[in-house]
This record gives C-alpha cells, sequence and structure tokens, in this order.
C-alpha cells in the first residue's frame, strides 16, 4: 500500500510543467507533409483508366465519363478511410491528398463531393459559308 500522500507529490511534480496538449481549434495544428487529409481531383489529368475506383477498398470513389477525354470523380467521404490508395494507384497524379481534416458536418449529403470534369476547349472557328453571289443588275 502506497502512502497517503503519494498522490499530492505527483500532482506537485506535474503543475510546473508545461501542458501537453494544444488549444484546438483556437490555435491551428500543422499536419505533417505525409498526412492524409481529404481527397482532391484533378480532372485535367484523368484518362479515365478507372485504377483507383477498383482499388478504393472502401467503394468511396466513382469515375464517370462526361465526354469525349473528360471525366468526373464522385468521392463520398463519409465511406472513405483516407487509405489514400487511390492516390497510389493513379499514374496520371489525378488524385492526391490535402492536409484538410476538419470534415465534420451535420448534413451528410456535404460529405458527397462532386468533382466537374473541366468544359471542352473551344473547337476551331468554323469558316463563314460564302455569301450568296448577288445577282448584277442589268442595264438595259
Amino acid at each position: 500500500m502506497k502512502w497517503p500522500g503519494f498522490m499530492a507529490g505527483e500532482v506537485l511534480r506535474h503543475v510546473s510543467q508545461k501542458p501537453t496538449t494544444v488549444l484546438y481549434p483556437f490555435e491551428k495544428v500543422e499536419m505533417p507533409e505525409a498526412f492524409r487529409g481529404k481527397i482532391r481531383f484533378l480532372a485535367e489529368r484523368c484518362v479515365g483508366c478507372k485504377l483507383c475506383q477498383k482499388d478504393c477498398p472502401s467503394g468511396a470513389l466513382t469515375i464517370d465519363k462526361v465526354g469525349d477525354k473528360r471525366f468526373e470523380a464522385v468521392f463520398q467521404l463519409d465511406r472513405c478511410i483516407y487509405c489514400a490508395q487511390c492516390v497510389d494507384s493513379c499514374n496520371k497524379d489525378a488524385i492526391e491528398s490535402t492536409p484538410e481534416f476538419e470534415l465534420a458536418t451535420l448534413d451528410r449529403s456535404t460529405l458527397r463531393v462532386v468533382f466537374h470534369a473541366p468544359e471542352p476547349p473551344p473547337g476551331p472557328a468554323e469558316p463563314e459559308p460564302p455569301a450568296a453571289a448577288k445577282p448584277s443588275a442589268t442595264v438595259p
């Protein structure tokens, strides 16, 4: 059995030490460089191979074709386990992890993120059709 004043000595020893915790959310924390946070999709790099979709263990990602060489991604962040397997399997670096981790919400629909494909570039200007030849006035 420990003597009765043992706890008081332990408390007094820790009174002079700086707290180990931070004052989150009042003081923002710096995330490490390799942190796996919210996923970002870069549609202009996507070639539509869907390796990321196949490798996602939680099925939180779908890639849809919306035009010629244009793809959009739908991420369901409430299903995502933030393993970054999709980032590793993308050959074109179209998916990346961000340091964003504050994703708490009361509305589950905000956790469904759609990254739309960019608008297609305008095609070459079509030449104007030749104007119809005006009938020349004949002088009698």
